[in-house]
């Protein structure tokens, strides 16, 4: 009895492996571009609110982002959001993006170049986005996957089933060109094998960086402890600051909600102006007295996310930045300090920043 021999395919006839790779991937190519032309046409098409200023925009969905943003993007961030023309044009300019790079990887049109396209939208995703998702890290693996997918299609390129390959049926002289073979589809890149294959190890690596680094940086697991990150996604965190008792008595401070989930709001329903030697509460600003402050006690760095008076005392969204003015405590002066603010949100979560008196 004898036993068949196992052959690996033959290489003879690269375009025909070209044309079996194409077919692989095609349910590949199509989800890809679908993720970045549904993102597209909902701001222009389905849901054009999302692109407009006067209703919640996209400007807050960036602010959202501020706090857990890497390499230097939050202070890009915080500058576009106070320069109304450059936040709109990027916000329009990075929907177009994603919306015509996704056409193209469902039609297979410059199907490499769209792949290049969707590795950046991917690189600026995990940048800004990568520290949220309060359950299931969605945004780092969303970014992730569609890193990967970009540098795979970019190698293999659309293959048979592609407007590339209709554009080459048509014009059979585009194969000769070397734009075409590089930002096309339907032909190999114009590389020998060894150098694809170097290639192909060199984005392999580059891709194995970036994914296990961040997920190292955001989440830990690889070299420590599974963590929530440096930027908390599920529990809100205050950043408090510049504490300072005023002549006539108010009390003025900073307030950065740096950290939580975008989804739902913080809420702040007590402050308290403690002394620091003995520990004694010397002042209360209770729920009532913060749901009714005034708007002008609110000093908002961004018009999106904001601090405000709510019915539950203080409300606030992830990224929002405020001075807070508190009204005098009472006419009697106070006691000599020094003394720490105490704020504690709904969930019984304690913030203090020391206060300093304005002599």
């Amino acid at each position: 009895m004898t036993t068949a021999k196992y052959t690996l395919p033959s290489a003879a006839n690269p375009a025909d492996a070209w044309r079996m790779a194409a077919i692989a991937l095609l349910a590949v190519r199509f989800v890809q571009g679908w993720i970045y032309w549904g993102g597209g046409t909902r701001r222009f098409i389905y849901g054009p609110q999302k692109l407009d200023p006067a209703g919640h925009w996209m400007a807050y969905k960036f602010q959202t982002a501020m706090p857990g943003a890497l390499l230097g993007t939050d202070h890009l961030i915080s500058y576009m959001l106070h320069h109304f023309t450059l936040l709109y044009i990027g916000v329009i300019v990075f929907s177009a993006i994603e919306m015509i790079a996704g056409f193209m990887l469902i039609a297979g049109l410059l199907t490499r170049l769209a792949a290049i396209a969707s590795i950046g939208l991917s690189a600026v995703l995990m940048l800004l986005f990568g520290w949220q998702g309060a359950t299931c890290i969605d945004e780092w693996t969303m970014a992730s996957a569609n890193f990967a997918m970009g540098i795979t299609l970019f190698l293999a390129g659309s293959g048979a089933y592609s407007l590339d390959n209709y554009l080459l049926r048509r014009k059979p002289a585009f194969g000769e060109r070397a734009w075409f073979r590089w930002l096309g589809g339907s032909l190999p890149l114009p590389l020998s094998e060894r150098t694809f294959k170097r290639l192909g190890l060199v984005l392999f690596w580059i891709t194995v960086a970036w994914v296990v680094g961040t997920y190292s940086y955001y989440r830990g697991s690889v070299i420590t402890a599974f963590h929530g990150g440096p930027v908390s996604p599920s529990k809100h965190h205050l950043s408090l600051s510049n504490a300072v008792i005023l002549k006539d008595g108010s009390l003025r401070f900073q307030a950065y909600l740096d950290a939580g989930t975008p989804a739902e709001p913080s809420h702040i329903l007590r402050i308290e102006l403690q002394q620091t030697q003995d520990g004694r509460i010397v002042g209360t600003w209770d729920t009532k007295t913060l749901s009714n402050l005034p708007k002008k006690s609110f000093q908002n760095d961004y018009p999106y996310q904001q601090f405000t008076a709510h019915h539950f005392g203080i409300v606030a969204g992830v990224g929002a930045k405020a001075i807070i003015t508190l009204p005098p405590i009472n006419t009697a002066p106070l006691a000599a300090g020094p003394y720490v603010l105490r704020v504690t949100s709904v969930n019984d979560h304690v913030w203090t920043v020391p206060v300093k008196t304005v002599p």
